[in-house]
Formats: structure tokens, C-alpha cells, sequence
């Protein structure tokens, strides 16, 4: 009799699930749930199918991408999988797009089972381990980076992997409680100890690395069959677009608490990232904005309640990571983080509720001392709307304010700030863009029928007409890149920053599953949560799309995150750039500038100012550690790697978030004392000058 390639497959790791021992097998599933996964895996492949922008066919290619996004997530770090097990996983890599057609769940299930294998053997493997002393001064080192090593071939190797882990977290947490117990002298350096008190610390490094091991592995082992369903869903929805995604009852709650802004807690958009917390965006005005050490693109490694123990939430379910981190207005939660340059780094904050008047527009005026002229100055955190009706304010009204009142001091040019800012209102990206030109399109997008719809400014007046600066960097996304490339396309303004903004040019709607339920008796598996799904496509008036490539400034600046790999383009899955037709618009008249010569200039003073040029040895560095992936387990290279960190540290501290005054104690810094330290704004003004000399 002949068999199909894909069942005998799936027969094979059947097979080889059966041969497993008693020990290996979970509890026993709920029918309940897995009917319940079956009917959510049908809507999903209905609903994305249907609606998903790309209309991509649920067919072998996108089973592909789907699988290695589970794999990924199912264990990121390559610290439980052996070799033979993601063999036998791989049997249903072709079959995930006709598993969720015909309601067959079988993988979420089978990685489950042979995950939880693993955990249980890693469990006897570090006890045994962590009994063992550790020498700091034995010349060994150890890959950091997954990607370079492949997954463990059989117990011994990654019993030598876990050696080393807990070595590495040991030392770290030493030093760490070195830091706390004995303290440091004026210049940051560690004080010294003696040799009993260098027992008890390694001592005490040893039974806090105990707990936090067990605790993690105990709560990888606690996770549901739905939890496992829910990751599953989740990334065949991610195969689609890193934008798209599913979201069980508990997250969706957790997303519509955060839209209607009452979250009390740090104010941080969080994702899970290949069993990683990663901070997608600081919410302006949060608690952890204003404290202005946690940003973009950090990875949360552990979670602290105060003084108490840190909570390692690697592999940890976004929802639990987030119970963790969110609580009590005053309440302060230490976050151990890991930045994109490899510095890890502990970020206490004191938990709020977002402070309002921080994501409203701000300006101030500047003032050259050479020239002796004064330029505007506008920061907008976010493209805001209150859609609920409780209040008018609105990011357009704010912007149009203030430059009328900038008007009065008779400014001779205008920095616009759009650094940080991840977007917001289309509506207002549209009709803040209008107080610059005079009408036309700003936007136009694009369904996925190929539908096009041009959303223009016809409001004929100009609140502003003279020369202008736009601020931009790497996670000026959306709306920011929306308003940024349109005033590029109209020659309107001069777009100075990073390499490239985000990238993100796509939309998304939020779908509710319960209301797609329309066969009689479903209704008892409900809530079901909802999909966020990419339905549309920004292009730029040119033709251009912000999606993937983002926006090119016309200056570019240093940065220190220069080199990293950060933006849309870099996200799994990410639709590709393309273009369409150019809707009809006319250049801003007198927008003839000599970008070379303005390019040259900037060029030029960029060599011979401090500042970046310290950017630039700091980006050098940061470089640098990111390709250096090995983590020397010797002692004495871990505390200088600590005294390195601690000064990259405080060079990497954001400008002007927080002073300190006499009495030592930390203050919010106002607009003015922020900007006078940024040579970004610096070089915005000179730029100005520039612009005004070339036209005149």
C-alpha cells in the first residue's frame, strides 16, 4: 500500500512520542481545549486568509515560515532541544497549513511533550550542577549568541552548556551582590573584600541562582496545553507579517487597557521576541520615560519587585512577564535589561500612571550666539487624539498653538522633532503636515484588493512657511514617517537624522473573534481574543512605500546605534518595499536647495565636533561587542567588562532626561535644559543657518 510522504511523517513521530518514557508525558489534555484550539486555528486560517493585506495562500511556504517561528519560540536559546528532537519536530514542518485547515492541532502538542522531557532531564542536570563549586579562575569562555551554535547533539554537550550558563550567572550575580553588599567608592569602582566575605558572596550568588533556576524551569512546566495552543496561533499569524499577530483573552484585555490610557504601571509597549521580552516602544509621559534609561529595542531579562529577588522571565509567557512588571502607582520595579549595544544594565523605576501633559507638543525658541537668531523649536512625542470625547486635544491643534506663538517671536527657522515618536492618529499626520504646505496629498494607501485612496490636506493656509528642520531616527515609525517623507517629497523641509527611520508603513485592524461565531453551541468556547491583522499599506506621494526602507534623511548623523540591526527590515516576515504610481503634487516653491553642498557642511563639522565624534567611538564599541559574542568566564575579565560597561553607561545616558540638584536628588529637566545638551539640535540650528545663507 502506498503511503503519503506527510503521513508517514507524522506517523514516525508518533512513534516516537509512544517510545518516550512514563516521565516524559504531560497531563492529560481537556478535550475542551483542544476543541476549543480547533475552532480558533479555523477562524485564524478564515480570518488572515480573507483579510490579511498580502493574500498570501495558507499553503507549504508559508507552513515554513510558520515552523520556524515555533521552533524559534519554543526554545530560542538552544538550552533544552537536543539535535534528535527538532529532527522529529521537523516532520511537521510542510503539514501546519493543512493541520489547521482539517482542525488537526498535532505540533503544539508534540513540542510540548518532548519540551517538557527535556526541562524535567535539565532539572536533575542543574541540581547536580549547581552542587558543584565554581572556580572564577579557571581560563574558559562561553558563545552567547544562539545563532552560532546548533542545537545540543546529546547530554554531555548540553550538560557543558548548562555548566557554563550557571557559571556565567553566578559570577554575574557576584558581582552584582559585590556591588550592593560592599559598595563602590566615588568613582563607581568596586570595593574590596576580604576573603571570608568573598565566601559568603559567591556563597549567596550560588543559592539566588539556585532559586531563580528552579523557579524558571518549575514555570516552564506549569505552562498549559492552551498556552502552547495560544504560541502556536500566534505564529502561524506572525508568518503572515511581524504586525500580525493573535492575541488570547488576557493579552487583548491587556491592549485594550492600553489604548484607553488608564494602565497604571511603567508605560512601555512590550512583545514577545524568540523567547524573549523585548520593548517595542516608551510610551511619552510614562513612568519609564521619565526615568530615560529603558528604550526601544531593549531586551527585559529579569523583573524585580524593589529589593526583592530579580524573576528571570526568560521564556516566559508575555502575560506573566507583564503581572510582574505592571502594579501600584509608587510601587518601584527593578528591570534587568540588556541594550542593543550588549550592556546589560538594572533600571529601577517608580511605577505611575502616565503623565499626559508629557505626550502633548512642546516648544521652546533657540537662540544662535554668533548670529544672534532665534529658531522654533517643537517636539512631538506622539501624533495623539482623544477618539473617546472626553476632551478636544489633539496633536494639530497643540502644533498649530504653538507655532502661532512662535510666530510672535519671530523666529527665522524651525527644528520639528520627531525622534522617538511611533507614531498615532493618521487623521493627524495628514493635517499636521497641512500647516506647512499649502494643499495636496500627503499619504495614500493602498488595500489589499490594490485599492488606492490618496488622504490630502485641502485646507489652503500655511502656519508656517520658512526654513525647517525635521529630527528623525530609527524609531520614528508610522505617522512620523508619514509626515517626515511627505515634507521630503514636497521639498518642504530638510529630514536630518539616523541612517533610516523604522520602517513601519503598514496598518492594522483588530478583529474580536467572538463576534465571527456563528454556529450554534461554539459560543460556550468563548472569549477567544482576537487578530491583529495587517490589512493596508502606506506609500509615500511619490510612489514610495515607508514600509521596510523607511525614511533616507537628506543629512545623516551620527548615531550610536549606527550599525545595529534595528527596524522593520530586519523583523521576520516583514513585507517587502515597493512602490506605486506618484499621486499629483507640486514642489514647495523655492525648495531648490543644494543638498551636496548642505551634506558637505555638515560633513565637514561633524569631524571636528566632540560630541559625535564620541558617538561615533561609541557606536565603534558597541560594534564591537556585538561581534564579540564570546563571555569570558574568568572573574577578573567579567569585573572589567563590568568597569567598561559602567562607563559606556554613563556616556549612553540619555540627554537631558533627569539633573540632580544640590541635594542630590533626581528632577525632570525642562525642554530648554534638555535641548541645550543636544548636539543633534545643535547641528539642526547650524543647518538652519545654512539653509538661510543658500537662499539668501
Amino acid at each position: 500500500m502506498f503511503y503519503p510522504a506527510k503521513f508517514v511523517r507524522r506517523f514516525v513521530v508518533i512513534l516516537v512520542l509512544l517510545l518516550l518514557p512514563a516521565s516524559a508525558w504531560c497531563k492529560e489534555v481537556d478535550p475542551f481545549d483542544t476543541n476549543r484550539a480547533r475552532l480558533l486555528g479555523h477562524m485564524l486560517q478564515q480570518q488572515l486568509s480573507g483579510k490579511h493585506y498580502s493574500q498570501k495562500p495558507t499553503d507549504d511556504a508559508l507552513s515554513h515560515a510558520a515552523f520556524d517561528l515555533y521552533l524559534k519560540q519554543l526554545d530560542f536559546q538552544k538550552q533544552f532541544l537536543w539535535q534528535e528532537d527538532v529532527t522529529k519536530l521537523k516532520a511537521y514542518r510542510s503539514d501546519i497549513d493543512d493541520a489547521i485547515r482539517r482542525g488537526r492541532l498535532n505540533l503544539p502538542l508534540a513540542g510540548r511533550d518532548i519540551l517538557n522531557y527535556r526541562i524535567a532531564q535539565v532539572q536533575e542536570m542543574v541540581s547536580a550542577l549547581l552542587e558543584k563549586k565554581i572556580d572564577p579562575t579557571i581560563i574558559e569562555s562561553m558563545e552567547t549568541d544562539s545563532e552560532k551554535f546548533d542545537y545540543a547533539a546529546d547530554a554531555n554537550e548540553l550538560r557543558e552548556r548548562w555548566r557554563k550558563t550557571l557559571k556565567a550567572q553566578t559570577l554575574a550575580r557576584y558581582i552584582g551582590l559585590r556591588e550592593d553588599d560592599i559598595g563602590v567608592d566615588d568613582d563607581g569602582a568596586l570595593l574590596p573584600v576580604d576573603q571570608k566575605g568573598d565566601e559568603e558572596l559567591f556563597q549567596k550568588a550560588r543559592e539566588k541562582v539556585v532559586k531563580t533556576t528552579r523557579n524558571r524551569l518549575k514555570r516552564m512546566l506549569e505552562e498549559t496545553p492552551q498556552d502552547h495552543y495560544d504560541r502556536y496561533l500566534n505564529v502561524i499569524s506572525r508568518a503572515f507579517d511581524p504586525h500580525t499577530s493573535y492575541m488570547p483573552p488576557t493579552s487583548k484585555e491587556d491592549f485594550d487597557i492600553q489604548m484607553s490610557g488608564s494602565l497604571e504601571g511603567i508605560g512601555a509597549t512590550l512583545r514577545e521576541d524568540d523567547g524573549y521580552i523585548k520593548v517595542v516602544r516608551v510610551i511619552p509621559g510614562s513612568a519609564a520615560s521619565q526615568q530615560g534609561e529603558l528604550g526601544a529595542d531593549d531586551i527585559i531579562l529579569k523583573v524585580a519587585e524593589g529589593a526583592a529577588d530579580a524573576v528571570d522571565i526568560t521564556d516566559t509567557r508575555i502575560r506573566d512577564a507583564v503581572a510582574l512588571i505592571r502594579g501600584k502607582k509608587g510601587t518601584e520595579v527593578r528591570l534587568t535589561v540588556k541594550k542593543p549595544d550588549g550592556r546589560q544594565q538594572i533600571i529601577p523605576i517608580i511605577r505611575d500612571v502616565v503623565e499626559i501633559a508629557e505626550t502633548f507638543v512642546k516648544g521652546t525658541t533657540v537662540t544662535d550666539e554668533k548670529s544672534g537668531q532665534t529658531f522654533g523649536y517643537i517636539k512631538i512625542p506622539s501624533f495623539y487624539r482623544d477618539y473617546s470625547g472626553k476632551t478636544e486635544r489633539n496633536c494639530t491643534d497643540d502644533l498649530r498653538e504653538e507655532l502661532i506663538k512662535q510666530r510672535h517671536e519671530k523666529t527665522a527657522g524651525l527644528i520639528l522633532d520627531l525622534r522617538n515618536n511611533g507614531g498615532g492618529s493618521l487623521s493627524d499626520a495628514v493635517s499636521v503636515t497641512g500647516l506647512f504646505i499649502e494643499s495636496g496629498p500627503v499619504v495614500q494607501i493602498r488595500s489589499g484588493s490594490g485599492k488606492i485612496r490618496v488622504m490630502s490636506d485641502d485646507d489652503r493656509s500655511v502656519e508656517y512657511s520658512g526654513p525647517m528642520i525635521v529630527l528623525v531616527n530609527r524609531f520614528s515609525a508610522s505617522a512620523s514617517e508619514i509626515v517626515a517623507g511627505a515634507l521630503q517629497d514636497y521639498g518642504r523641509a530638510l529630514i536630518v537624522g539616523d541612517e533610516h527611520t523604522h520602517g513601519k508603513g503598514t496598518v492594522q485592524a483588530l478583529l474580536d473573534l467572538d463576534r465571527f461565531v456563528n454556529l450554534r453551541g461554539m459560543d460556550k468556547y468563548m472569549p477567544l481574543g482576537a487578530v491583529k491583522v495587517t490589512i493596508q499599506k502606506f506609500y509615500r506621494i511619490s510612489g514610495e512605500s515607508t514600509q521596510e526602507a523607511g525614511v533616507h534623511p537628506d543629512v545623516v548623523l551620527p548615531s550610536r546605534l549606527d550599525g545595529l540591526e534595528s527596524g522593520e527590515k530586519y523583523l521576520d516576515n516583514a513585507l517587502p518595499w515597493d512602490h506605486i504610481a506618484s499621486a499629483n503634487y507640486k514642489h514647495w516653491e523655492g525648495s531648490a536647495t543644494d543638498l551636496s553642498t548642505l551634506k558637505e557642511l555638515s560633513e565637514a563639522r561633524i569631524t571636528q565636533n566632540e560630541e559625535f565624534q564620541d558617538i561615533v567611538s561609541d557606536a565603534d564599541s558597541a560594534q564591537k561587542r556585538r561581534d564579540e559574542t564570546q563571555q569570558s568566564l574568568l572573574l577578573k575579565d567579567m569585573l572589567a567588562e563590568r568597569d567598561e560597561m559602567r562607563d559606556g553607561k554613563e556616556k549612553m545616558t540619555p540627554h537631558g532626561m533627569m539633573a540632580v540638584d544640590d541635594e542630590g536628588d533626581k528632577k525632570e529637566r525642562s525642554l530648554d535644559e534638555k535641548i541645550a545638551e543636544d548636539p543633534y539640535v545643535e547641528e539642526g540650528v547650524t543647518l538652519l543657518l545654512d539653509l538661510i545663507g543658500a537662499s539668501s
